[in-house]
C-alpha cells in the first residue's frame, strides 16, 4: 500500500511538472469535448461537468450526495467519471433510491470509490500496470482499492465484486485533477 501510495505520488509530482504527457489514444487537445461541451482545464472537475450533457447523472449524485465542493477543491484528483449510460445499466430504482436523503452515505461511498487522490493521466497509469504486471492498486478516496488493467489499447477499472468498466475517454484534464470518463458504475463493497 505504501509503496503504491509512493508511486502514486511520485507519477502525480510528474504529471504536475507536465513531465507525464498523453497517451497516444486520448485527446490531447487544449479543450476536449465531453458530452457536447468544452472542458476546460481552467475549470473545476465539477464546473466542466456540470456543462456535459452525458455527466448530469453523475453531477446530480455528486450534489445530492454533498461532494459538490470537495470535487471543486485544490485536490489533485483523478475522477472516473461514469456516463448517464453507465447509471442506466443499474438495476431499475437503483439511482432514484440512492439519490434519496437516507441514502447520502451510502451514494458518497460509491461516488467516492471513483476518485483517487493523485492526478494520474492514462499514460501514467498504463506505466503503473504495466510495472506492476498488468493490474495496478489504486486506493479511492472511499478507502478501498479499484484495480487497474488493460483490455488491448483500453484501460479498464475493476471494482471489488470483478465487474469492469472501460475508459472511454482519458485525459480530460481539469485544474483540480483529471477525468476519465468509464462506461459503468463501479461499486465497492457495501
Amino acid at each position: 500500500m505504501i509503496k503504491t501510495l509512493i508511486r502514486s505520488a511520485a507519477i502525480a509530482s510528474l504529471v504536475a511538472a507536465g513531465t507525464v504527457g498523453f497517451s497516444a489514444g486520448s485527446f490531447a487537445q487544449d479543450m476536449p469535448m465531453v458530452g457536447g461541451a468544452e472542458m476546460s482545464p481552467e475549470k473545476t472537475i465539477v464546473e466542466n461537468a456540470s456543462a456535459a450533457s452525458n455527466l448530469t447523472t453523475l453531477v446530480a449524485a455528486v450534489k445530492a450526495a454533498g461532494l459538490a465542493e470537495t470535487l471543486s477543491g485544490e485536490g489533485p484528483f483523478t475522477v472516473f467519471a461514469p456516463t448517464n449510460e453507465a447509471f442506466e445499466k443499474l438495476p431499475d430504482g437503483t439511482v432514484d433510491d440512492l439519490l434519496k436523503p437516507e441514502n447520502k452515505e451510502k451514494l458518497a461511498k460509491i461516488l467516492t470509490y471513483h476518485v483517487v487522490p493523485a492526478k494520474a493521466s492514462s499514460e501514467a497509469a498504463m506505466k503503473m500496470i504495466e510495472d506492476d504486471g498488468g493490474k495496478h492498486p489504486a486506493p479511492t478516496v472511499a478507502g478501498e482499492n479499484i484495480t487497474l488493467g488493460m483490455d488491448g489499447d483500453n484501460i479498464v477499472v475493476m471494482d471489488a465484486a470483478g465487474n469492469t468498466a472501460t475508459v472511454i475517454q482519458a485525459d480530460v484534464m481539469q485544474s483540480n485533477g483529471v477525468v476519465h470518463v468509464i462506461d459503468t458504475v463501479l461499486m465497492p463493497s457495501m
